[in-house]
């Protein structure tokens, strides 16, 4: 194969080549006078450059990736490359953040790890399972802030345990909708699904620790006021059907049983003290305002 250079050399006699016209579809032709050899220049770099710059138009500008290579298909075929490019890696300074975010999102088949503090991207790691040993690769590089926002994953929170002991724990408020959606739908029937599902919502108004004692307060209310409705239980005949996850043996279960789930979700992060640890005293009163604001994950 010739050199990808302005003056090519023949494969065949290493001799010089020199332009012989152009061929139908516009590229130079080049000529061997030595053996008479005619053929076209592969530019690998040039190509490689082209289709670079419509990869990032259809990650960053949405593009129609047929209007960029003629096909959907023809473009990601001539793209495949582009997702295993080695990308440097912001190098680890040693700098103790006041608050980092943790968070993952899936690209195709990989999991792509995320850690921000809030102005820029300070780390990521690709894995194929958002894992305890996968987000260790990033604790390990990096000292411990001083308030960490994560989704409750338990590898995630696992490797905290063991790497950045000192940092308070702040479950992210987004995550806590998304499971309590999950619980309660965004239309609850019952009643008391419908008070929890308004409580829930009023999370991102709490700003300071007056506010957050007021919610604290509002909740034991709620749980004072249905306690004896979620002890309500559904016994088992040949009339009722089995939930999913209620073994054959079983007399009896809970009958509000996502209304249950709601409510430990609720006490665990009370217990734990991962629901308002942002408003910690220990971290300065910007970085407060900063984590009552940004308790959401990022978005790739």
């Amino acid at each position: 194969m010739p050199n990808s250079r302005n003056q090519p050399r023949c494969g065949v006699c290493k001799s010089k080549l020199v332009k012989n016209g152009k061929t139908s579809a516009g590229k130079t032709r080049w000529r061997c006078k030595t053996c008479g050899a005619s053929l076209t220049v592969q530019r690998k770099d040039i190509t490689r450059h082209a289709e670079l710059r419509m990869f990032l138009r259809r990650l960053l500008e949405d593009a129609d990736p047929q209007e960029l290579a003629g096909s959907a298909r023809t473009f990601y075929r001539r793209t495949t490359w582009c997702w295993r490019i080695d990308v440097p890696r912001p190098p680890a300074t040693g700098e103790i953040h006041d608050v980092i975010m943790l968070d993952g999102t899936y690209f195709q088949q990989w999991r792509l790890l995320i850690a921000t503090n809030g102005n820029k991207v300070i780390d990521w790691q690709w894995c194929d399972t958002e894992k305890k040993v996968a987000w260790e690769q990033i604790l390990t590089r990096h000292p411990a802030p001083r308030l960490v926002v994560t989704d409750g994953g338990s590898g995630l929170i696992s490797a905290i345990r063991e790497h950045w002991p000192s940092a308070k724990h702040q479950r992210c408020f987004f995550h806590i909708f998304q499971a309590q959606h999950r619980y309660l739908t965004f239309n609850p029937r019952l009643e008391a699904g419908q008070e929890l599902l308004a409580l829930t919502k009023t999370l991102m108004k709490v700003k300071n620790v007056d506010h957050a004692v007021k919610w604290i307060s509002q909740y034991s209310s709620w749980e004072a006021k249905w306690n004896t409705f979620l002890k309500h239980r559904t016994y088992a005949n040949k009339h009722t059907s089995r939930p999913k996850g209620i073994s054959d043996k079983s007399k009896w279960w809970f009958t509000h049983r996502t209304l249950r789930s709601a409510r430990a979700l609720y006490r665990c992060l009370i217990k734990d003290g991962t629901l308002f640890a942002y408003l910690s005293k220990e971290l300065p009163k910007r970085e407060q305002g900063w984590a009552a604001h940004n308790l959401a994950p990022l978005k790739a």
